[in-house]
């Protein structure tokens, strides 16, 4: 009787023991981890090339490289990622044979086949990046009795109609001003900066509302706009001089006000749109202002403080986050300037998209938006020649697409980071692996991970007691989805 006693109690204990490792399995095998790699010197461009599995591991010791995840930490939730449809773009589109022409559509907005860009910018009349300078209306035309679109009907507004079938019926678009029309402004010209006159300041806040309306009209929603591109750079191109002071008065009194006037209150409202050195200054003017604030959806900024050397500076951001954490922040614009097609293949152009994403997205930034989406082969057309580096580029002589690694690095974040999602906890062990995580709508979690350093660098991944191991080869990027 004893024998048959201790033979049930061994039996129910190695049961016990069988559920017990069973359980443990079904929570390791529960998270299927899908890897994506770009490296240098390689042939892996966003390139699925391995699966992770997790296993029990509490405790990594200070020797061992880490990633930790903590989904039940969030922050801000997700737009999209997307670029800028401008004249330059629409055009050297245009210039593409058909087939490249859709190799192009499938390539930015195709979830599937491309990186599927869910987020737009365009321009309000003409840029750097338009083949010349041009307004909607004719001069002096105070009532815009004469605004048309004509000129973007040519190839424009055919992209973006196309780029929002390609994307699914949706596009996340938001409009920029680069200058009222030279007869409104101090110096008589679009270029070399100048002011708005005080006179024409509800007419140019008029020329906003019949601009969203004509887009819309021809069935391109607008979802939201900003006030000024680059309101403190005297450009020799298309710009105009707004202080905090000025900019603040106008969205107060002019430009919030028309648009509610108008039925687009909804359209969200974007100050600043340029680069992170005074966003501080600029934010705490506009936003500490409560009649201004009201109207303002939240702050757009460049990377372009680079221009003199230095680094980006992320630590701005984070304190108009804190110090504004109603409001959000939206990347408006970045792109490598002084192209050369020498050096359209250089590793380091995705790594400093990639540097910027991840350090935006960790500051609390819910949206980024690319400079131009496509240039030809001399980085245009520009009517000033400031010629610029885009994530994929034409050579309209032989029709290719010619792709940059920018165009990985971002697709590394917009293919899985959707619409939507959650940012949640993710922290490095080491400096040299940068990172960043989000939980999508779906319950699955994106990683991203990225090495700039000429060093193999073995780690793990941890969520919550479980780890999964895996390496970063030499200046990669990683995205890991986790289901």
């Amino acid at each position: 009787m004893k024998r048959i006693t201790w033979v049930l109690l061994a039996v129910s204990s190695w049961g016990a023991v069988k559920a017990q490792v069973a359980k443990k399995n079904t929570s390791a095998n529960a998270k299927t981890v899908t890897v994506y790699t770009s490296a240098d010197k390689t042939n892996l461009l966003l390139s699925e090339n391995g699966k992770l599995s997790f296993s029990e591991f509490k405790q990594p010791l200070e020797t061992e490289p880490t990633i930790f995840i903590d989904p039940k930490s969030s922050f801000q939730t997700f737009i999209g990622i997307g670029g800028a449809i401008t004249d330059a773009a629409a055009e050297t589109f245009g210039a593409l044979p058909k087939a490249q022409q859709q190799e192009f559509l499938s390539a930015y907005y195709d979830l599937n086949k491309g990186i599927g860009y869910s987020l737009a910018r365009t321009t309000i009349h003409s840029s750097d990046f338009s083949s010349g300078s041009y307004t909607y209306v004719q001069d002096n035309d105070k009532e815009l009795k004469t605004f048309n679109v004509a000129h973007d009907e040519q190839y424009r507004i055919p992209l973006i109609k196309q780029a929002i079938t390609s994307a699914g019926g949706k596009l996340t678009l938001f409009v920029s001003p680069w200058s009222p029309p030279a007869w409104m402004k101090s110096n008589n010209s679009m270029l070399q900066g100048g002011k708005l006159l005080p006179e024409y300041m509800q007419n140019w806040a008029n020329y906003f509302v019949k601009f969203i309306k004509t887009y819309e009209a021809k069935g391109i929603p607008v979802w939201g706009l900003s006030v000024q591109n680059e309101p403190m750079a005297k450009q020799k191109w298309e710009s105009c001089i707004f202080t905090a002071d000025e900019e603040r008065d106008f969205i107060k009194k002019y430009l919030g006000p028309t648009l509610q006037k108008s039925g687009l209150g909804s359209k969200k409202l974007i100050a600043w749109d340029h680069n992170r050195d005074l966003m501080f200054q600029r934010a705490s003017v506009i936003l500490n202002d409560a009649e201004a604030a009201k109207y303002v959806w939240g702050i757009g900024f460049h990377w372009y403080e680079t221009w003199t050397g230095g680094p980006m500076q992320f630590e701005n951001l984070k304190l108009v986050s804190q110090a504004y954490p109603n409001k959000a922040l939206i990347f408006t614009e970045g792109c490598k300037e002084k192209f050369n097609m020498d050096s359209i293949h250089n590793w380091n152009l995705g790594e400093k998209y990639g540097y910027s994403m991840i350090n935006d997205f960790n500051n609390g930034t819910v949206a980024w938006t690319d400079w131009n989406i496509l240039l030809d082969e001399k980085g245009g057309p520009n009517h000033v020649g400031n010629f610029c580096f885009a994530p994929i580029h034409a050579d309209t002589k032989t029709g290719k697409l010619i792709y940059t690694n920018a165009y990985y690095y971002i697709g590394h974040f917009s293919k899985f980071i959707r619409p939507g999602a959650k940012r949640i906890a993710s922290s490095s062990s080491r400096a040299q692996l940068q990172t960043t995580a989000f939980k999508n709508t779906d319950g699955s979690i994106v990683v991203v991970v990225m090495n700039t350093t000429d060093q193999k660098m073995p780690y793990r991944l941890w969520i919550a007691g479980e780890a999964a191991t895996t390496e970063s080869l030499p200046h990669s990027i990683n995205t890991f989805v986790i289901k």
